[in-house]
């Protein structure tokens, strides 16, 4: 595989003649809804070389209930582990379900492995840091929880188990980590994995609701694999900026393998682009969109794409129908390959993609040429 950055007069006719290759292969494997146009600056994946020469890893997906049956289906063979989002937790450890079966089962049919994800969720707001302290303080919650999340493990044919617990009080930091251990302790027991979801800390020492009772030396300890957030420093209500910044994901990456193992870490990878309004306000939301709609969006818009090397992400500037200015952070296949080859820097287990409800054909094809996806059915 090789990435081409589209230069002014560049149609692609003349990029495929210029690698022996032809337009049609080109728009399919770069999601070009129109072949005709091409926007200044854009990559363009271009097929062919050595594949899965890094060796294999593993890669897990969020998913979302309503993901279209297409779009699992696409995805599916990169994938060694699918996680349907979500079920909640409540405060007396009962849980609130979801329409899972349509997940598993396409996972299942093309060997990926379905884990189920339990959070702390309300069914009314976000993450709750109320419902976590009463499980985490309450051992009667806990066990009725265990109990609960056994049989829809059981019931649903799921593979294992995803904690996905955010928010939590800072007081609260022992008992999570010691609810880890205990849902371990049963789930191994029973002979299912257990998998956690940390935010992304770059010492032990950072502070924020988000941040503190995340312990990443025992959820390495406890934990069969850990998935880092790697993620959201440009988010729906933030200032606009890389949403995955290589630089930042490093910081990261630097303190966590110094407190777990590095075979057990999967880095947290964003598969979305965020679209900002300017000049941007405190309070103000992005509108999110896939990568391929954004890459659309500079297309229409005559918007020419720009790289930031330190953060490793693309943008772009654009003009709306009213005259007001937007800028868009997104991936492309330069910042997926970036991203991908700090798996094998790091010596990681693999990454986790949030989510895979859209198809993002340039970075599968991206690591289908840098890694083999282990399959575990």
């Amino acid at each position: 595989m090789q990435i081409y950055i589209v230069r002014p007069g560049d149609s692609l006719y003349s990029v495929a003649r210029r690698f022996g290759t032809n337009e049609s292969r080109l728009a399919e494997i770069n999601q070009l809804s129109d072949p005709s146009r091409l926007a200044i600056g854009m990559s363009l994946v271009i097929p062919g070389g050595e594949e899965a020469a890094r060796g294999s890893i593993e890669v897990n997906a969020y998913d979302y209930p309503n993901v279209s049956s297409e779009v699992l289906e696409e995805t599916n063979p990169y994938l060694t582990y699918l996680c349907p989002f979500c079920y909640s937790a409540r405060a007396d450890g009962s849980l609130s379900g979801i329409d899972d079966g349509r997940l598993i089962s396409i996972a299942r049919s093309g060997q990926t492995a379905p884990l189920m994800v339990v959070t702390n969720l309300s069914e009314s707001s976000g993450f709750s840091s109320d419902i976590a302290h009463s499980l985490l303080t309450d051992e009667a919650a806990q066990s009725a929880l265990l109990e609960n999340i056994t049989a829809v493990l059981r019931e649903k044919n799921y593979y294992g188990l995803n904690i996905n617990f955010e928010y939590i009080y800072t007081f609260d930091r022992d008992s999570y980590s010691q609810f880890v251990a205990r849902a371990a302790e049963r789930m191994h027991a029973l002979g299912y994995p257990v998998s956690t979801a940390l935010a992304p800390k770059e010492s032990a020492e950072q502070g924020g609701l988000l941040y503190t009772a995340h312990d990443y030396e025992a959820h390495g300890r406890y934990a069969d694999r850990v998935i880092l957030m790697t993620y959201e420093w440009g988010y729906t209500y933030g200032s606009p900026q890389a949403i995955s910044p290589v630089n930042r994901i490093r910081r990261v990456l630097d303190y966590a393998v110094t407190v777990m193992p590095t075979g057990k870490i999967l880095m947290g990878f964003s598969n979305y682009a965020y679209d900002w309004l300017l000049p941007w306000r405190q309070g103000q939301a992005a509108r999110i969109l896939s990568n391929a709609a954004a890459v659309e969006l500079a297309i229409s818009r005559g918007a020419e794409i720009r790289y930031d090397y330190t953060a490793q992400a693309p943008w772009f500037n654009y003009t709306d129908a009213a005259g007001c200015t937007h800028v868009v952070w997104f991936e492309d296949a330069r910042s997926v390959v970036a991203r991908l080859q700090l798996v094998g820097e790091y010596s990681l287990a693999g990454i986790s993609i949030w989510t895979a409800d859209k198809v993002y054909r340039p970075g599968l094809y991206a690591l289908q040429s840098m890694y083999s996806v282990e399959k575990l059915l």
